[in-house]
């Protein structure tokens, strides 16, 4: 947890035991720059700007928070509550979720064989997150994935890291929002609804934005607890679709026995893309860390919570391909039967999972907002700039998926483009970095494995679904 530092006049005087004072140099270059960087480190956790005195005296003092007691007014030290279990349900709750929906998808076209990269890769993010509950218990002043970037390589890891990372949220949106077309396209299948303004969009596409609309609000929203009823909501919808298909395996009337090709060589580039992106939680993994009672658990967190999610990936991919075969959809979702009281839940679930999605997807990027430009502004302020931004890249979200509606290719571009580095290869690289000195050959060895193998993936994974949706893109307009 980063240390907090505040900067008090020397003629003040604290009562608080938990903290021990250090007096700054007198010499006024050295003062200036120690002035600075305690700013720079209150401006990081989000507080008003320091007042320190620049003057070139002694004039004040800087007060440390002892690392060995908690202080009371540490709004971060209060957040560590969380129980083991209560983790690994976190953790579940942010692997689950878009990814499941193509897992059948990837089985039929990457074909039974490609069932060991599944698993293969959810062990190998299990042993990244490890990595990086590694690298946050060396730096007690690390609070999230940008804070572990920037102590392996510095600014310029904190700023590659933060683009990765913004990235794959605005692609991990535009994903959500073309599920959001395909499946109220089905949900209100039959249903036309027109406006002289949207005359040349489709009712789907019309539906899609009312939808994007109504999420909109939660945008301006400034406190997590007023939206976190929303993650619990995206768990709930997730669970729902798993046990929809199930039900349907078992009481819709579907025989499951469609035969599942060995392997589709040709396809793995573009299904790794997909697999990728169902294991990709990573930058949400430094909270669960500093949200448990005992951060010394978090890697038996990250085996439960993804052998868990192997486990249900894997039932799923291989009980959508055996009861849909080559006809099931990418969504497989839509390939469930029409009529059936399981497919209308599955299909509602679909809907409101992005809807839950948008605010607490938002949120990094709020917070980097107001952290790094908007600390000195009024709290009525920043909620009007933070929703106006907001507002204006959901706007832009929506018109992008209404302009690519290719779900599995932009889901494929993003596991390969950015998933992969975030989950394999970053954490990796910073645990290099950051235990050089410490590390053995054999683990050294393991993980340029890794760097070397999600390299490959991602530059692989990126030609073949970038291909595919020009192609895909292209085709579409050649017909209209």
């Amino acid at each position: 947890m980063k240390m907090k530092i505040w900067t008090i006049f020397f003629n003040s005087k604290s009562s608080d035991s938990s903290r021990k004072i250090v007096s700054e140099p007198t010499n006024g270059v050295n003062l200036a720059v120690k002035w600075v960087d305690n700013c720079e480190t209150c401006l990081e956790d989000g507080k008003q700007p320091c007042k320190g005195s620049n003057d070139g005296t002694a004039n004040h003092e800087v007060q440390f928070e002892d690392k060995n007691k908690i202080n009371e007014t540490d709004p971060h030290a209060s957040d560590a509550k969380s129980s083991f279990l209560h983790s690994v349900a976190n953790m579940i709750g942010m692997l689950i979720g878009l990814g499941q929906l193509s897992t059948s998808y990837g089985l039929e076209n990457g074909g039974w064989i490609s069932s060991f990269l599944l698993v293969a890769l959810g062990i190998a993010c299990a042993y990244s997150s490890h990595l990086l509950g590694k690298c946050l218990e060396n730096n007690s002043k690390a609070r999230n994935y940008t804070d572990i970037g920037h102590h392996a390589f510095g600014r310029h890891g904190r700023a590659i890291t933060a683009a990765f990372i913004y990235m794959e949220i605005f692609m991990s949106l535009v994903s959500y929002t073309i599920s959001l077309h395909d499946n109220l396209k089905m949900v209100f299948l039959g249903t036309h609804v027109h406006f002289s303004w949207a005359h040349h969009l489709s009712t789907s596409q019309v539906l899609t934005v009312f939808a994007v609309l109504v999420a909109l609000p939660s945008l301006w929203l400034r406190d997590l607890g007023s939206i976190s009823f929303l993650s619990t909501t995206g768990i709930i919808m997730s669970l729902m679709i798993f046990v929809t298909v199930a039900c349907t395996a078992v009481f819709g009337g579907v025989t499951a026995n469609h035969k599942i090709p060995a392997l589709r060589l040709e396809n793995i580039p573009h299904i790794s893309g997909l697999y990728m992106f169902s294991f990709a939680g990573h930058i949400v993994f430094p909270d669960i860390h500093r949200a448990m009672k005992d951060p010394s658990k978090f890697t038996k967190v990250s085996i439960v919570s993804f052998t868990f999610v192997i486990l249900l990936y894997t039932s799923l991919a291989f009980m959508g391909a055996k009861l849909f075969g080559p006809e099931v959809n990418p969504q497989i979702t839509l390939s469930m039967p029409r009529g059936l009281v399981f497919t209308k839940i599955a299909l509602w679930a679909t809907v409101l999972t992005p809807m839950t999605k948008y605010a607490l997807e938002f949120t990094p990027i709020a917070r980097e907002l107001e952290h790094r430009f908007l600390y000195s502004m009024k709290s009525q302020t920043k909620m009007i700039i933070r929703g106006t931004i907001g507002s204006t890249l959901l706007l832009l979200i929506l018109v992008l998926a209404l302009s690519v509606p290719y779900f599995q290719y932009v889901l494929g571009l993003t596991g390969s483009l950015v998933s992969v580095a975030i989950a394999l290869i970053f954490p990796s690289i910073f645990y290099i970095k950051i235990f050089s000195n410490q590390i053995s050959k054999l683990v050294l060895a393991l993980n340029l494995i890794l760097i070397i193998i999600g390299s490959l993936l991602a530059v692989l994974g990126t030609v073949s679904s970038t291909k595919l949706l020009v192609k895909s893109f292209f085709s579409l307009h050649s017909t209209l």
